[in-house]
């Protein structure tokens, strides 16, 4: 059977972690900014995980991850 193809777009915005999770950036901070505070910028530059019902989707575009 041949290699499986990565999916690029989802390569460049998701990690697998070392325990199966799948790990995403936050949105909302490429525009606009001027009516963000600070505090929510500085919460928006954090990490966080992906939903569990989106995860196994994710895990099948990343299948060397």
């Amino acid at each position: 059977m041949p290699k499986m193809k990565t999916h690029k777009g989802a390569a460049k915005r998701f990690k697998i972690t070392a325990t199966g999770e799948v790990k995403r950036g936050k949105g909302f901070t490429s525009h606009l900014l001027t009516s963000k505070s600070p505090k929510r910028m500085r919460n928006l530059r954090q990490s966080t995980l992906v939903a569990k019902t989106d995860k196994d989707n994710i895990k099948k575009l990343l299948p060397y991850g």
